[in-house]
């Protein structure tokens, strides 16, 4: 594990010296919340819960990263002190409200306290994001996330959503060679609920190939069914890549 020389609290980089060209990324990896916000307010449970991370996705991304010899780019603070997949100005960036949960520590932020987290947890990771892509020839972007079962009441029976933004072909790519699970494009969540931000800002405006993985999380609720996943995901990517005529292995 290599972390960032940047802001080594804020940002994660692994399996920097790998040769591929994909980069792989995990924006929600983390449940960690610093000290200073007193855990925003919330109950433990709800720290732990899906709204503070994306549980199992990193694990996930960190065996995808060893099988398709990728570097991985994470964010090391949970996603209610700053949602790295949005933009500053986005409601849900810092958000007081998230599914069933009020996030006390989150309401009433003024343009001071936000422009603060923005600095300190946002753009440390989208430095380096940008830079380890730009470190390489023709990057790859896949983002990887998993999502709960049920949300609001609503069961999920998609298993696996592959999501993209106005450029489709990496995921198309993919939905051609996915078998053996509930696959779905952009499901649960597509580029209207604003979960696209770094396809578009990383990958689609130099208009390199990219794709975000959406996992269910009881999927991946232990080692062995995280192992399993990545296995699968990382064959499809690589399968994918090589019917666009692209060596996954190569950078």
């Amino acid at each position: 594990m290599v972390l960032s020389q940047m802001n080594d609290s804020v940002v994660e980089v692994s399996h920097s010296e790998a040769r591929s060209a994909v980069v792989m990324v995990c924006e929600h990896a983390t449940h960690y919340i610093p000290d200073v916000f007193q855990d925003l307010g919330i109950s433990p449970a709800a720290r732990l819960s899906h709204v503070a991370w994306d549980p199992g996705a990193m694990a996930v991304a960190r065996h995808m990263s060893r099988a398709l010899d990728a570097v991985l780019v994470a964010s090391t603070v949970s996603r209610l002190v700053y949602d790295c997949n949005r933009p500053p100005n986005a409601p849900d960036a810092m958000p007081a409200h998230s599914e069933a949960y009020e996030i006390p520590g989150n309401a009433g932020l003024t343009e001071d306290d936000k422009n603060e987290r923005v600095a300190r947890y946002y753009r440390p990771f989208e430095q380096m994001l940008a830079l380890q892509t730009a470190s390489r020839t023709d990057p790859v972007i896949v983002t990887v996330h998993s999502f709960a079962p049920v949300y609001n009441g609503k069961v999920r029976d998609v298993e696996i959503g592959i999501l993209h933004d106005q450029d489709s072909r990496l995921a198309d790519a993919v939905l051609r060679v996915a078998e053996g699970h509930d696959v779905r494009r952009n499901a649960p969540y597509g580029p209207e609920h604003g979960v696209t931000h770094t396809l578009k800002e990383h990958a689609i405006k130099h208009g390199h190939l990219n794709v975000m993985i959406e996992v269910r999380n009881d999927l991946i609720a232990d080692e062995a069914g995280q192992t399993a996943m990545a296995g699968t995901l990382a064959a499809w990517i690589r399968q994918a890549l090589e019917t666009l005529g692209r060596d996954p292995c190569r950078g």
